[in-house]
């Protein structure tokens, strides 16, 4: 059984553990996360959670309100909207269905406010299994587009899409 935790500044070591793993550097190469600094504030347009089973961390997802975010990254973003960023701590990990899993809880709770519209992510070019793990859970192309130095394609999944 999985559920999802707040991480906390207990979690610095292991979120700088998964950081330094090669899948996890490959799919996010040039963003710093501050982890000491982020991990202590808690706004409310953002949810930092450990994915945990029976009691073992293995993942990290960050939901955020895009239009709220403070550093602005997805630019003009309608209200009622949510971003998420997701990884799998461990390679030894991937292949297991726990990907799915985690996806699955984290759309739960952001389609769980009624007023939210859709989910936006925002994989590599080059993560070609992303897109391919994306789609599967109903996601749609939207564009490609340049964030900072990565190339990226946004992908967005409407609650009329979706199937908990």
């Amino acid at each position: 059984m999985m559920n999802l935790r707040a991480a906390t500044l207990a979690d610095l070591a292991l979120l700088q553990h998964w950081d330094r793993q090669v899948h996890v550097n490959a799919s996010d190469p040039n963003d710093d996360w501050n982890w000491k600094v982020e991990l202590d504030r808690t706004p409310d347009w953002r949810e930092q959670l450990i994915a945990e089973i029976e009691g073992r961390p293995i993942g990290f997802i960050q939901i955020i309100d895009p239009a709220l975010e403070d550093s602005h990254y997805w630019g003009d973003v309608a209200a009622n909207i949510r971003a998420i960023d997701i990884w799998i701590g461990e390679e030894s990990d991937l292949g297991k269905g726990y990907g799915t899993k985690m996806m699955q809880l984290a759309l739960a709770r952001c389609f769980a406010a009624p007023a939210v519209t859709a989910v936006l992510i925002d994989p590599l070019v080059s993560n070609t299994r992303a897109h391919r793990f994306y789609e599967r859970l109903g996601f749609e192309f939207v564009e490609r587009r340049r964030f900072g130095d990565d190339d990226c394609l946004v992908y967005r999944l409407n609650r009329a899409d979706w199937y908990p």
